[in-house]
């Protein structure tokens, strides 16, 4: 893969870089998984940005003009650099150029380095990038927040929950000292069509890999699930953030960093019967995460995994407990 036209706005015009690097890639299924025979390090889980540590701080996104960087934390002083031609993932990003290398923290700095004589370092927020073709390339730490991030229920919404509620319209529902809905639980009524707004906040779990690292999901009709893991700076698979799990992965993974409030924006048309039972028109799906399209009008074929079976009768949202502190606010509906 190479990384090219990888620049830096000047005065000076536009300068290029092309360098080689050898992809790891990162997903759910085989993160770095530890050696059959190695102790299993402790996953220590962070539910807030003051107590994450440096690590946490580092962790995040970088943009310059060529395009985005993201680095992920991954414990023990491991990190990966993900970079992406033309911007970030959901905007500018071309869809195509994607390499990764692996990196390591030096003192008070992060220091990756690769093929063609690739060094980067990280330090105070800053991202500098050279090569042997030459460089350094500067890349500053940005953030991003949902544009429906905060929305307001409609006319006709009915209001599920919101942070400092009772959630007295999920059955099981039970808050964390902030006043935030915990995963694990579900709406006491049932919904044939609607449209659904909710917000999420993953844990910060740096040694947690693959499914361990803040699993929830929304469920709609207690059938389809729409996945919800920290899957920041992974390739978006079906089994990922924003992965209708199983059955389809994301158009781009807009997922964010962790401690992040996020945004899942979802229209839903059940699946039809005939009157003997049978199924003539597959559920529909679209779906938008942190505001970008990721599934457009999808139809899905069937339950996903752990989902009630298929039927004329509507169905809760069941908001998934899966062993992670994942926390929900301002979760609305429209019946259509």
């Amino acid at each position: 893969m190479l990384f090219q036209h990888l620049a830096l706005t000047t005065m000076k015009p536009i300068l290029f870089l092309t360098t080689l690097l050898t992809a790891v890639h990162l997903t759910a299924a085989d993160a770095d998984k530890p050696k059959a025979d190695a102790p299993k390090p402790k996953a220590e889980t962070y539910l807030t940005v003051e107590t994450a540590g440096r690590d946490y701080v580092d962790q995040g996104e970088y943009l310059n003009d060529w395009g985005g960087a993201q680095v992920i934390a991954l414990g023990e002083d491991k990190f990966r650099l993900v970079t992406y031609k033309g911007g970030l993932p959901g905007a500018g990003w071309d869809q195509e150029t994607r390499n990764q290398v692996e990196g390591k923290r030096d003192g008070e700095k992060i220091t990756f380095a690769g093929p063609n004589e690739f060094k980067a370092e990280l330090a105070g927020g800053n991202l500098s990038i050279s090569t042997a073709d030459g460089g350094p390339w500067a890349m500053k730490k940005t953030s991003r927040t949902s544009p429906t991030l905060g929305a307001k229920p409609p006319t006709g919404a009915t209001v599920l929950f919101d942070a400092g509620k009772a959630p007295d319209q999920f059955a099981g529902g039970h808050l964390d000292d902030r006043g935030l809905l915990a995963a694990g639980c579900k709406t006491k009524k049932a919904y044939q069509n609607f449209s659904l707004h909710c917000e999420f906040l993953l844990p910060f779990k740096p040694l947690g890999r693959g499914q361990d690292r803040g699993n929830s999901g929304v469920y709609l009709q207690d059938r389809y699930e729409v996945q919800v893991l920290d899957s920041f700076g992974l390739k978006g698979e079906n089994n990922e953030c924003g992965g209708i799990y199983t059955k389809a992965k994301p158009a781009v993974n807009m997922c964010f960093p962790p401690l992040v409030w996020q945004t899942y924006d979802i229209d839903f048309t059940a699946a039809q019967f005939d009157a003997a039972g049978k199924k003539t028109k597959n559920a529909v799906a679209t779906v938008r995460h942190n505001g970008v399209p990721i599934h457009d009008k999808f139809e899905i074929n069937g339950p996903t995994g752990g989902g009630q079976p298929e039927g004329p009768t509507p169905g809760p949202i069941q908001i998934q407990g899966h062993g992670n502190p994942v926390f929900y606010r301002n979760v609305w509906i429209v019946e259509k």
